[in-house]
């Protein structure tokens, strides 16, 4: 196998191995996955500090308070106060409330969804600092444990609740990190088609000492006429040095 794809591989099922485990991988473990590729400690200390960029431990968990910003402690400790408000629940409580919205009870499931909320939160701060808000995380978290909460029926044990929800949490909030990140790259593209077009604009309206045509653009630039007329588009009609076409 190429060493490169072999490399790829091992550092995939490392960060998989790792969120298994809280986050955190033992030395020996990173060193036993990566033997094969006979890294040197350099090499392995540029791994080790890819995985902390990627709030993975070595030896122990991180810290995920460590991640968030100032806003976001802020916004976490107004909402900590109000889930303080919600009934702690008592002993077998728990239990119970599982078993009967396992058995489709309503009013069981808020109640199951309500006593999972703080752990929405301690699962968003894991997935802090990944370019999207700790409060949109907890939105969507919370948003996949009232559809979890319905969707008890399959299980056989209580004890099991616990763990499909706090998979439907994780994957829901991995989803709309995927999502928001291919979301960033698709505006971070149309900027820079709509700036190009707007520079080379610029660059020729001041040498005609005129607004020019998409025609004109297109004759100096080597742009073509659907690229410029899309960025023209995109930009709502704003590229100030383009001449308004005439109906």
């Amino acid at each position: 196998m190429d060493r490169e794809i072999l490399f790829a591989k091992t550092l995939e099922k490392v960060k998989a191995l790792a969120k298994e485990q809280g986050n955190c991988i033992s030395q020996r473990q990173l060193e036993e996955e990566f033997a094969e590729l006979g890294l040197e400690k350099g090499q392995l200390a540029l791994v080790i500090d890819y995985l902390g960029k990627h709030k993975i431990g070595i030896g122990e968990p991180p810290n995920p308070d460590d991640y968030l910003t100032g806003e976001e402690k802020d916004y976490l400790d107004t909402y900590l106060e109000e889930l303080e408000g919600i009934d702690k629940a008592g002993s077998g409580e728990k239990e119970a409330v599982t078993l009967s919205a396992m058995a489709g009870d309503k009013q069981a499931q808020a109640r199951l969804a309500e006593l999972f909320l703080p752990e929405v939160v301690e699962i968003a701060k894991l997935y802090s600092g990944q370019g999207v808000y700790l409060e949109d995380l907890i939105g969507e978290g919370n948003v996949a444990v009232a559809v979890g909460v319905t969707m008890l029926g399959c299980l056989e044990h209580p004890k099991e609740a616990e763990g499909m929800l706090g998979k439907m949490v994780m994957d829901a909030m991995e989803t709309y990190i995927g999502d928001s990140l291919e979301e960033s790259g698709r505006n971070r593209k149309i900027e820079d088609q709509v700036n190009q077009v707007a520079d080379q604009a610029r660059e020729l309206s001041e040498l005609m000492q005129k607004k020019v045509t998409i025609e004109e653009l297109v004759q100096e630039t080597g742009l073509t006429e659907e690229y410029i007329r899309e960025a023209v588009r995109l930009s709502g009609n704003r590229i100030e040095y383009i001449a308004a076409e005439q109906e």
